[in-house]
């Protein structure tokens, strides 16, 4: 264990305890709530140093009257004791080393989701509106806010394609594990026979680049604007309120249609784009990481399958991890913590295992 990285850790959230509540700091909210999250990020690791010192200080008053008391009855309780805070003192050690792994740094950020039917026709798109509604209800629970950016959906009200984002605290730290392809294996209710069909939907959920700085030169774009296609009404559907743009050199094409304003839409198009280029980014910089990283979940990639929907025998199964859930319509409802908790301890297993410190 680096002790005195832990001590280093220390003296910066103590600086900045003092720091977040002189008025100077106060009066620029900017720079207050940057000062307070790295607080807030530093306090985990902090607690837990200060009950590992505190436990150890107890483990050796207990070794001390393990080997000085002569009275049988406060040698037995001492022993007691020794043994108590020997265990803690591994469980601290063994948490501790889980908050020292390197933080990812996206994961404070919101979340642009991209939800695309894959194989299987209608059913593919039945089930990315289904998936759709999964993520939002997940939101919703968590109280975080979702803005529709673009939605594409077919005759049968399903989804071809659907883009909305997420915001809130830790958004991509619990969403990040979704990304890849999700395959459904279920009867359609289009299906005279009783046949099952297996479908893909491919999802990704992608880090907003909020405070990431990703140079876009306007020469470098085309944009359109054309009529909104479906819901909205007649106001949306008689004017080109919605907006294409497509990023030359790298062929990024975004679009948004959901408000009836040009301006609108285009803001919420350049966000988008603004995150996949910082996606982008970010991939071609962790390519060295992923390929070495003995990982049980994986990268994320898009074109991994990740998980299996099984709803005839009621069943969620992530391929990653090995992990099954026998409750899909709880699942389907938003109620995926306990899922997301095992690829999560999973990740922090692996990166343990690699000796990432």
């Amino acid at each position: 264990m680096n002790f005195e990285k832990l001590k280093s850790i220390r003296q910066k959230y103590e600086e900045l305890s003092a720091e977040i509540v002189k008025p100077a700091v106060i009066s620029d909210n900017r720079a207050w709530t940057k000062l307070v999250k790295e607080h807030a990020a530093l306090e985990p690791v902090v607690q837990k140093y200060e009950a590992y010192e505190k436990n150890h200080r107890d483990l050796v008053g207990a070794r001390e009257m393990l080997s000085t008391e002569t009275d049988p009855e406060l040698k037995e309780l001492a022993e007691i004791e020794l043994d108590e805070k020997t265990a803690a003192e591994e469980r601290i050690l063994s948490d501790l080393k889980v908050l020292l792994l390197p933080k990812d740094p996206d994961d404070d950020k919101n979340v642009i989701v991209e939800i695309r039917a894959g194989a299987g026709g209608d059913e593919a798109g039945l089930f990315g509106a289904e998936l759709m509604r999964l993520y939002k209800m997940y939101a919703e629970k968590n109280r975080w806010r979702v803005e529709d950016i673009d939605l594409n959906e077919s005759e049968l009200g399903g989804v071809k394609e659907a883009v909305f984002s997420i915001t809130g605290d830790g958004v991509f730290a619990r969403l990040k594990y979704e990304s890849g392809v999700h395959r459904v294996q279920r009867v359609p209710d289009t299906e005279s026979q009783g046949r099952i069909h297996t479908s893909t939907v491919t999802v990704a959920m992608l880090p907003e680049a909020e405070d990431v700085v990703v140079t876009i030169n306007e020469k470098d774009l085309k944009i359109d604007t054309y009529r909104s296609g479906g819901a909205g009404g007649q106001h949306v559907n008689k004017t080109d309120s919605a907006v294409r743009i497509t990023h030359l050199p790298t062929g990024i094409v975004v679009q948004c249609q959901d408000e009836r304003s040009q301006i609108k839409n285009r803001d919420k198009a350049m966000k988008v784009l603004n995150t996949k280029l910082y996606d982008r980014m970010r991939e071609s910089a962790d390519q060295a990481y992923a390929d070495n990283r003995r990982s049980q979940v994986g990268t994320g990639d898009r074109s991994e399958r990740i998980r299996t929907y099984n709803f005839p025998q009621g069943r969620v199964t992530d391929h990653r991890v090995g992990y099954t859930m026998y409750a899909i319509e709880d699942f389907m409802n938003g109620d995926i913590d306990e899922l997301l908790e095992v690829l999560r301890i999973a990740d922090q297993t692996s990166k343990l295992e690699a000796g990432l410190e």
